[in-house]
């Protein structure tokens, strides 16, 4: 069987076709040529450029804030490792009526930020600097500072947490499971006993031989997996955003720190588990589970018992982008959590 590249294969997941936007040159943004310096009062739409310093040299990180709040300020960490902040644009229709302020941001190496090519900057403490280094740029602080982390992002978030919590007035956990081995163990006793053994075996023959950029890999997991634990619609009626992520998605980041798939971890992430460390966390937090999501529901539940001023949030219908699939109940717990501490009665 001819074999396809692997961002072919997630085009093939995202159900469309690969656009024909250019390419960013190496280790740049593909806004460098439109971004205006932040010196020159040019207005930009909330775009900010923030110059990042790392071990390998000075980058740029793409943010974009919308709204203003005084108090609530709500960082956005996408998932991947290595995707994009564009899934989160249901926000601007489901939060910023509510008048709450939030940043899109893309991480270092994702699509609308510096993309250098250097594995050595693949380490959780490296982009928990940069989220500090951004939070100063930004100006945030413990009287409005929010920090919502997605899959990927919710382990960034709880690294961030557990190194700056003084500079936090709250964090959201969504769809992360604080243990990479309690959810590789989760899909090899839960979810892959739900599938058709046939398809199952065939995956794992794939990976075995290395051959997870043969199209019939994704053509296994998109309805067999993705379709039913990732996001529960047919792939071709995926929303715009969700297929942005997936055409955008940096592999160079995703591939050695998640493996493969979602299917299971298998790269740098493969060991990390800060379950036991969650009783440190001292600001209100949200913790967002959902009944068909790759991550373990009851796990999640146990996550927010853990943390001492834990808030658990079910969403009966989601599944790892509940945000879409379950949208209403996640957002609503979203902005109630939010306007809640923000009164003082969490």
């Amino acid at each position: 069987m001819k074999r396809i590249a692997l961002p072919a294969v997630f085009a093939l997941l995202a159900g469309c076709m690969i656009s024909e936007e250019t390419p960013p040159a190496p280790g740049t943004s593909p806004v460098d040529q439109a971004a205006p310096a932040e010196s020159t009062g040019v207005q930009t739409g909330g775009i900010r450029m923030i110059p990042i310093h790392t071990p390998k040299g000075d980058f740029r990180v793409w943010t974009k804030t919308v709204g203003s709040n005084a108090r609530i300020k709500v960082l956005l960490l996408h998932g991947g490792p290595g995707g994009t902040h564009e899934y989160f644009e249901a926000f601007d229709s489901l939060v910023a009526p509510f008048g709450i302020e939030y940043i899109y941001y893309d991480q270092l190496g994702s699509y609308y930020s510096d993309q250098p090519d250097d594995p050595e900057l693949l380490s959780v403490p490296r982009f928990v600097d940069e989220v500090e280094q951004v939070r100063t740029a930004l100006g945030l602080d413990k009287n409005n500072f929010y920090l919502l982390g997605h899959s990927w992002g919710g382990i960034l978030a709880v690294e961030y947490a557990l190194a700056h919590q003084d500079h936090l007035k709250g964090l959201i956990i969504s769809n992360m499971m604080m243990s990479i081995p309690e959810y590789n163990d989760y899909a090899e006793k839960t979810l892959k006993p739900s599938m058709d053994p046939k398809v199952v075996a065939e995956i794992a023959a794939l990976e075995k031989a290395g051959r997870t950029d043969d199209p019939r890999y994704m053509e296994l997991l998109v309805p067999n997996f993705y379709c039913r634990h990732f996001l529960r619609m047919p792939a071709g009626q995926w929303p715009d955003p969700v297929n942005r992520l997936f055409r955008h998605l940096n592999l160079k980041v995703y591939a050695p720190m998640q493996g493969p798939s979602e299917f299971h971890a298998s790269g740098i992430l493969e060991h990390w588990d800060r379950f036991g460390d969650l009783n440190r966390i001292a600001v209100p937090t949200l913790v967002i589970g959902a009944r068909y999501d790759t991550m373990d529901p009851a796990h999640m539940e146990r996550v927010a018992k853990a943390l001492p001023r834990g808030r658990y949030l079910y969403c009966p219908e989601g599944s790892h982008m509940s945000l879409y699939d379950d949208q209403r109940t996640w957002f609503d717990g979203v902005t109630a959590f939010l306007h809640d501490s923000d009164a003082g009665s969490f």
